[in-house]
C-alpha cells in the first residue's frame, strides 16, 4: 500500500551520503584500474557517495537478460536506470518514499517557492568529467530557455504560466525559484523530472555541458551544426535533441556522458540492445561497494506475444514485469520449473482502459464522444468482470480510471463510476441521443446517416482478447468496434498528430496524482489538442468550447499548483479528480491488476508486492543497482 503521508514525507534510509569506506568495486573495474585504463575507485566515486541500502548485499557480475520491442519501446529500459535529484524509491516494508539521490542536501523555503540544492562533491559523469553547476547553468540557459530545442515550457515547470528560474550559488548548489508556492514541486520532480526536451533518461537540472556544446546553437556555428546533422543523419540539428535525439537519446548514442549506473554500448543494433556498467556511478551500498552489482543488461527484440513468452519458458529471461501478462499467467506458472524461475508479482496502478479522442477529426464521432450520455453507455455496456476472468486470469478488478486504494487521493465512489454492466441502460441513454436508428445489421446509425462506428487501436497483441470480449459487448448495444493491432511507434503518433479515433491504454499515474496530473488534464491521450491549446497559451492545439468541463480541470489544478499549504492543494487535488472522473472522458475497464514478474531462481533483490506506476517509474521503484545474480 501507498503510504497515506507520502506527499510530505522524505526518506533517508534508502539512500543516504555516508563519510569514509573501504570502497571496493566490481573485478571487472579492478582489472582496468590494473591495466591503467580507470583511476582508482576512491577517485572515481564523490567524496561521500550515496548509499543505498542493498535488500541483501550482492555479487558482482552477470548479464541481465530481458526483452524490448523495439525502438519504440524507448521507456521499458529507460526506466531501469533514471536519476533524479530525489526519486520515489521502495522502504523494505513496502512504502514508498521520496528519497535523495545525487546530491548532499536540498532545503525548501518556508512559503515552498524556493529549492535549493546541493551536488555530491566529486561527483562524475561517465566519462570521468566533473558534474558542476556549469551543467546546471547549461541546462538553464541553452536547453530550458532555448526556443529551438524546447519550444514550450511545460506547465508543470512553469505553475500560473511562468516558468521557474535558476540561481548558481556556487559550483555545487543552485536555487530554483517560482513567483508562487509549489508545494507539490519535489515529487514532480520524482516522476518527470525536468522534461523530454533535452534528454531520454532526464537528469534533473544537469546536462553535460563539456559534450553537448558542439551541438548546440548558443556555442556552434550555423555550418558547424548542418555538418553534424548531416554527419547524424538528421534533417536539421534540433533532431539531435530530445528523448528520440541521435544525440541525447541515451540509447542512440553510446558517447553520450550519463549519471545513471549503466551505460548504452553500441545503440540500438539490430535485435539487441546492450548496457554495461558505468564505473563512475556515485552510490554504494551499505558496505562500501560500488553499484551496480550486475555487469550487464541485455535486451532482445521480440514482435508477437507468443514469441516472448516461449524465450521465458526457455529460460532467457532473467527478470521482467513489462509485457508479462495477467492474461498468461496460467501459462507462466506452469512453466516454472522448465524455465528455471518464479511467478512474482506487484499491484499495477493501471486501469485497462478505452480512451476516445474528444479532438477527433471525424466531427459526427467527436460531437457523440463528446456527449456524456454517449460515454456511459459505452461504459456501462461493457461487462468488466467477464474481462477479468477471461482477459486478466481474474487477477484485476473492475473499476474507473481514478486513484488506485491505498492513494491518499482513493475515492470508493469515484472508483465504482459507471462501472456496473447495464445494457438495457445503455441502450435507453444511445436512444435518447439520437442513435436510435440501426441499419439493416443492427448497427445504429449516426445523425449523420453513418454507422456508429469506432476504430479502437491497441499496440500488444496479448490484449486482442480483451477487445473482442468489448466488441461483444458493444455490438450487443448496436455499437461496431473495430479492433486494430499497431506498433508502438505509431500508437504514440497517431495521438501526437489526433490522427485516431480510440485507443487501448494502460491508463497510469493513479498513485500520487499530483506527480504528474497532465494525464488527467488531457495530455497524450483523450484531449491531447485541447491539453495543447492550454499548455501553450493558445499558441497552438485546439481551444475547447467555453463552456467545456476540462476547463474546470484545468483551473483545480492551477489552484492546486499554487497552492500555499499541502492540504490546500490536496482539497484542488480532489477536486480536479472528482471532475476528470465524472465526466467519463477515459472509459476504465480493469484495474488494480495483481502483475506477474518472472524472475530466475538465482536472481536477487527484487522486491515484490510493490505498486507498479509510471509515477514511481515502473520497475523502477525497486532500486535495480542493487538488484544481483547469483553464480
Amino acid at each position: 500500500m501507498i503510504k497515506t503521508g507520502l506527499l510530505t514525507s522524505i526518506g533517508l534510509g534508502l539512500m543516504l551520503s555516508t563519510s569514509a569506506y573501504a570502497f571496493q568495486e566490481a573485478p571487472i573495474l579492478a582489472e582496468m584500474v590494473k591495466a591503467g585504463q580507470l583511476p582508482p575507485v576512491e577517485e572515481r566515486l564523490p567524496e561521500k557517495p550515496t548509499v543505498v541500502k542493498a535488500l541483501s548485499v550482492g555479487q558482482y557480475g552477470g548479464v541481465w537478460k530481458r526483452a524490448f520491442k523495439g525502438p519504440g519501446d524507448r521507456w521499458g529500459p529507460t526506466k531501469l536506470m533514471e536519476e533524479r535529484v530525489l526519486k520515489y524509491a521502495a522502504t523494505p516494508e513496502g512504502n514508498v518514499e521520496l528519497t535523495p539521490a545525487y546530491i548532499e542536501s536540498y532545503s525548501v523555503n518556508e512559503d515552498s517557492s524556493e529549492f535549493t540544492f546541493t551536488l555530491l562533491k566529486g561527483m562524475k559523469w561517465s566519462d570521468g568529467h566533473a558534474v558542476t553547476t556549469e551543467d546546471v547553468k547549461f541546462w538553464y540557459n541553452d536547453i530550458y530557455n532555448n526556443k529551438e530545442i524546447t519550444h514550450n515550457h511545460e506547465s508543470y515547470l512553469a505553475p500560473g504560466g511562468k516558468p521557474l528560474t535558476v540561481e548558481i550559488l556556487d559550483d555545487r548548489t543552485f536555487t530554483v525559484k517560482f513567483s508562487q508556492p509549489y508545494v507539490y514541486f519535489l515529487n514532480i520532480l520524482a516522476q518527470d523530472s525536468t522534461g523530454t526536451a533535452a534528454f531520454l533518461d532526464r537528469p534533473s537540472f544537469l546536462a553535460p555541458a563539456h559534450y553537448l556544446k558542439k551541438f548546440n546553437n548558443h556555442y556552434a556555428s550555423a555550418e558547424e551544426l548542418a555538418k553534424l546533422a548531416e554527419e547524424y543523419k538528421v534533417e536539421d540539428w534540433t533532431k539531435l535533441w530530445g528523448s528520440k535525439g541521435k544525440v541525447t537519446a541515451w540509447w542512440f548514442n553510446e558517447d553520450l556522458p550519463v549519471i545513471t549506473a549503466w551505460k548504452v554500448k553500441g545503440g540500438v543494433m539490430g535485435d539487441k540492445v546492450t548496457m554495461v556498467r558505468n564505473p563512475y556511478y556515485w552510490a554504494v551500498d551499505q558496505e562500501g561497494n560500488q553499484l551496480p552489482y550486475i555487469d550487464t543488461i541485455e535486451h532482445r527484440l521480440f514482435e508477437a506475444q507468443d514469441a516472448f513468452n516461449l524465450m521465458i519458458v526457455q529460460g532467457q529471461i532473467d527478470m521482467q514485469q513489462r509485457y508479462v501478462t495477467a492474461n498468461d499467467f496460467t501459462f507462466y506458472k506452469e512453466n516454472e520449473e522448465k524455465g528455471g524461475y518464479h511467478v512474482g508479482a506487484s499491484k499495477s496502478a493501471n486501469v485497462w482502459s478505452l480512451v476516445p479522442n474528444l479532438t477527433v477529426n471525424d466531427e459526427g464521432l467527436r460531437a457523440l464522444f463528446e456527449n456524456a450520455d454517449v460515454r456511459q453507455a459505452l461504459s456501462i455496456a461493457i461487462d468488466r468482470e467477464t474481462i477479468n476472468e477471461l482477459a486478466f486470469s481474474g487477477l484485476g478488478e473492475a473499476r474507473s480510471a481514478s486513484p488506485i486504494s491505498g492513494s491518499p487521493y482513493f475515492n470508493a465512489e469515484l472508483e465504482a463510476h459507471w462501472t456496473a454492466y447495464d445494457p438495457d441502460k445503455a441502450d435507453e441513454l444511445l436512444d435518447a441521443a439520437g442513435l436510435d436508428k440501426r441499419d439493416s445489421d443492427g448497427f445504429r446509425l449516426r445523425p449523420d446517416g453513418k454507422r456508429f462506428q469506432i476504430v479502437v487501436e491497441n499496440n500488444n497483441d496479448a490484449y486482442n482478447n480483451l477487445l473482442e470480449l468489448a466488441a461483444d459487448n458493444l455490438r450487443d448495444v448496436g455499437v461496431e468496434m473495430l479492433p486494430r493491432l499497431i506498433d508502438r511507434t505509431q500508437w504514440d503518433d497517431n495521438r501526437k498528430n489526433n490522427n485516431f479515433q480510440m485507443q487501448l491504454i494502460p491508463f497510469d499515474r493513479l498513485s500520487i496524482v499530483p506527480a504528474d496530473p497532465r494525464i488527467m488534464m488531457g495530455s497524450d491521450f483523450f484531449a491531447n489538442e485541447y491539453f495543447t491549446w492550454y499548455r501553450t497559451g493558445g499558441e497552438s492545439g485546439i481551444e475547447p468550447p467555453a463552456d467545456h468541463p476540462i476547463r474546470k480541470v484545468w483551473a483545480d489544478w492551477d489552484r492546486a499548483s499554487s497552492a500555499g499549504s499541502l492540504e490546500e492543494a490536496d482539497k484542488a487535488t480532489n477536486e480536479m479528480i472528482a471532475e476528470f472522473v465524472n465526466n467519463g472522458w477515459v472509459i476504465g475497464l480493469i484495474g488494480e491488476v495483481r502483475t506477474p514478474i518472472i524472475v530466475k531462481n538465482n536472481f536477487h533483490n527484487l522486491q515484490e508486492g510493490l505498486v507498479e506506476d509510471n509515477i514511481t517509474r515502473g520497475i523502477g521503484i525497486a532500486r535495480t543497482q542493487q538488484m544481483w545474480i547469483g553464480k
